[in-house]
């Protein structure tokens, strides 16, 4: 018997907004799907948050400069794929990011300058992902200076995307979304048999989208200034901070990344943001299955060369 009915749940994970969208044999079994999805990836919410003192993100920060925490092969094997991306990304991702001093940027209306610039530097002196010790053997984490801190907001949505699709996928779903507040993940067709499409935000009218991609099997996640930022002399800051300097990135509206894992999309959409259009496109285009779309302060677009966007 072939799937006859599209059940949907909406509801906040990870302090974000989940939705889950499959396609199953009827409702009972659609809905029963769907919470084991959401069991996984509370699951994974507890190991990755920052606001509960036992998760293993707050471990390993509380042992930082003093010793290294045994963790799960799991988080183990998300951090070595985090420090995989900050190389090839040259530090426009990093996970220590959760050292950098918030105070600095409330990127609220009364934001009328730019922090100095050297107060700045010292606010990320902490950021540096070579300084993350893995040592597989022993399953442990050491982050080598004390008030150094790992944060998983950059990768966190896109695994959790990732390992309920799997969760939805063993339970029987042969088709289905799953959006982690923009980050999503598409398997299958849709209920009348034709790809899951997505649309593309005009990033000066977030309501509508300016174009479709087909992205059936695949994943995309969206990052950009166009929801958080402040103008400073007529220049556009974004909330995306350069690990580097400190200080807000401006040149860049939104970045989508579309490629066959959410987590993979979700850790490279905001260092694109950083590298700008060039460097950006320079890195997507030497990424086997991976695309992307920028659009700039300008809204021009550019799109890296394996992708065909429709209007």
């Amino acid at each position: 018997m072939s799937a006859v009915v599209s059940v949907n749940r909406i509801l906040k994970l990870m302090g974000n907004r989940f939705e889950f969208t499959v396609i199953a044999e009827d409702n009972y079994s659609g809905n029963e799907a769907i919470d084991l999805a959401v069991e996984e990836v509370r699951r994974i919410e507890a190991l990755l948050t920052t606001f509960k003192d036992s998760s293993e993100t707050n471990q390993i920060n509380e042992h930082a400069g003093i010793s290294p925490f045994k963790v799960s092969e799991e988080v183990l094997l998300l951090i070595e794929r985090a420090v995989k991306i900050s190389e090839i990304t040259d530090g426009a991702f990093d996970i220590t990011y959760g050292s950098i001093d918030k105070s600095l940027w409330n990127f609220d209306v009364n934001m009328k300058s730019l922090p100095d610039a050297q107060l700045a530097r010292e606010s990320v002196s902490l950021i540096d992902y070579q300084n993350i010790i893995l040592n597989k053997s022993d399953r442990s984490v050491f982050l080598k200076n004390k008030g150094m801190r790992v944060g998983f907001g950059g990768i966190g949505k896109g695994y959790a995307a990732d390992m309920a699709m799997k969760v939805l996928k063993s339970a029987g779903i042969k088709a289905g979304i799953v959006n982690a507040a923009g980050d999503l993940v598409t398997w299958g067709q849709q209920l009348d048999g034709k790809d899951w499409t997505v649309g593309i935000a005009d990033p000066d009218q977030t309501d509508r989208p300016f174009s479709a991609l087909k992205i059936s099997n695949m994943a995309i996640a969206t990052s950009g200034n166009y929801e958080k930022f402040v103008m400073i002399d007529g220049k556009r800051y974004s909330h995306t901070i350069d690990p580097k300097t400190g200080l807000p990135v401006s040149g860049v509206k939104s970045v989508s990344v579309i490629c066959p894992s959410a987590e993979l999309a979700d850790a490279l959409a905001t260092p694109i943001v950083v590298m700008g259009v060039e460097v950006g496109l320079n890195l997507i285009n030497q990424l086997q299955q991976v695309a992307c779309i920028i659009i700039d302060d300008d809204d021009r677009m550019y799109t890296s060369k394996n992708i065909n966007v429709k209007y």
